[in-house]
């Protein structure tokens, strides 16, 4: 049976050594892949490697058996709806905290479309306090790009920056004004900051609610073409050149804008995506006979397009695996498609999916890995993601052969929107830790 453990009351004194042994460290940061022991001093990690405690572990040490499992960083997410505040029936910073802590994230990146929206200083320092006094894991707040998400006056970018926002989107909603997407980049180089868009027109997209094609026309229903989100990004990518700015592709699904993307990357310009597992674990006739459970924003997309995401992680040219974590409850989603909220729970669904790119022979494991550490740590300055001394302690211990089938009821999110429910999958978290303290453990670990 798992266990979740308590997190520490403000200002407790840190946690007590502890040695990871018999431990398979995996570290995408390092390069490493090697059998051996980790050693935690209070909040980070002390040593590593093959070598230690070749002589046994002193006494005094608490001692944890990894019966020869994968010891990775914590999971990295960089995209997640957590509800709070305004919306706490569908999630909230704790429960959030509870269902990414069962699936291995140690650090989460809160999305800003919240009610009141997170464009101002008060409510990113909000989320940092909250996330602080009810999280089990780490939780950073994506600041609103435009203020309301409007979409037309931006947000104090700098001021939000120094307040703790690790990023600035109006995820849900595009920036689609060309001159304030222009401005955006231009002003966020002064911080260094990254701009992720969520990459659709509109206009093109209208009342579309399942990806455009022979199935939406078998359905009867209308559909979003693929050219709505490749426009926006042809177009960013643009203004990206012009104005030098990090540029981020959120939740990208389309063949052709991982193709506008792998052309910028070539061409030098700082511009970087991210993958969510639906959109390479899924297709379009997931929706089969009016799903809502399948229904995104981003849209499940044509088998091209599913093969085209798992290229470009292969590739590199999708730099990380983020969920889109959103939360709905019955009443959004138990409706006509047509008028069903957009999204799905990902956190408890996320090691699993991703092993799967592994697990089928497209990925080795190491680099699967480095989508969900090292790659989204380092899109967010962030400094964790990495097995190395003097690094915060946060950790997974995960079985990486593990048989199972994904169980919406067993979520420890407040909601159950998957369509993945039954789903056999390989792999799962055995131990959580986060700043050398165990947060969650499966029964045994």
């Amino acid at each position: 049976m798992a266990e979740f453990l308590a997190a520490p009351a403000p200002g407790a004194p840190p946690p007590e050594d502890v040695a990871y042994v018999n431990a398979r460290l995996i570290d995408a940061a390092s390069g490493r892949d090697e059998s051996g022991a980790l050693l935690t001093r209070g909040r980070k990690i002390a040593d590593l490697g093959p070598g230690l405690f070749a002589d046994g572990v002193p006494e005094g040490i608490e001692v944890v058996d990894c019966g020869g499992h994968c010891l990775a960083p914590g999971l990295v997410d960089m995209h997640v709806h957590l509800r709070e505040p305004g919306h706490e029936h569908k999630e909230t910073l704790a429960t959030g905290g509870l269902a990414a802590a069962a699936g291995g994230v140690t650090t989460m990146a809160c999305m800003p479309n919240t009610a009141p929206v997170i464009d101002d200083i008060a409510l990113v320092q909000f989320i940092e306090r909250r996330a602080r006094e009810t999280s089990l894991v780490r939780i950073h707040p994506i600041a609103a790009l435009t203020r309301g998400l409007g979409g037309e006056q931006l947000t104090e970018m700098g001021m939000l920056s120094e307040a703790g926002a690790v990023a600035f989107s109006d995820d849900g909603l595009p920036v689609f004004n060309s001159l304030v997407m222009r401005r955006a980049l231009s002003y966020s180089t002064a911080f260094n900051a990254l701009i992720i868009q969520h990459a659709e027109d509109p206009d093109l997209s209208a009342c579309g609610c399942m990806n455009e094609g022979e199935t939406a026309t078998r359905l009867g229903l209308p559909g979003i073409p693929n050219a709505s989100e490749a426009i926006v990004v042809e177009r960013d990518i643009r203004l990206a050149e012009i104005t030098g700015g990090r540029y981020h592709v959120a939740h990208i699904s389309t063949l052709e804008a991982i193709d506008a993307v792998r052309r910028a990357k070539a061409r030098g310009l700082p511009v970087t995506a991210e993958a969510a597992p639906h959109h390479f674990a899924l297709n379009e006739t997931a929706i089969g006979d009016y799903r809502t459970f399948a229904k995104m924003a981003p849209p499940l997309r044509h088998e091209d397009s599913r093969r085209a995401v798992v290229e470009g992680l292969r590739d590199g040219t999708i730099n990380a695996i983020a969920t889109d974590h959103a939360p709905h409850d019955q009443d959004s989603k138990r409706l006509p498609l047509a008028h069903a909220a957009n999204g799905i729970v990902g956190l408890e669904t996320l090691l699993p999916l991703a092993l799967e790119l592994y697990h089928n022979g497209h990925m080795p494991l190491i680099e699967v890995l480095a989508a969900m550490t090292v790659g989204p740590a380092d899109l967010l300055a962030l400094d964790v993601g990495r097995l190395s001394p003097g690094a915060p302690a946060d950790l997974l211990l995960f079985d990486l052969d593990c048989p199972w089938r994904i169980d919406v009821d067993a979520f420890h999110s407040k909601s159950k929107n998957s369509p993945f429910d039954g789903r056999p999958v390989q792999g799962r978290a055995l131990r959580t830790v986060v700043g050398g303290r165990t947060v969650y453990r499966a029964d045994g670990y």
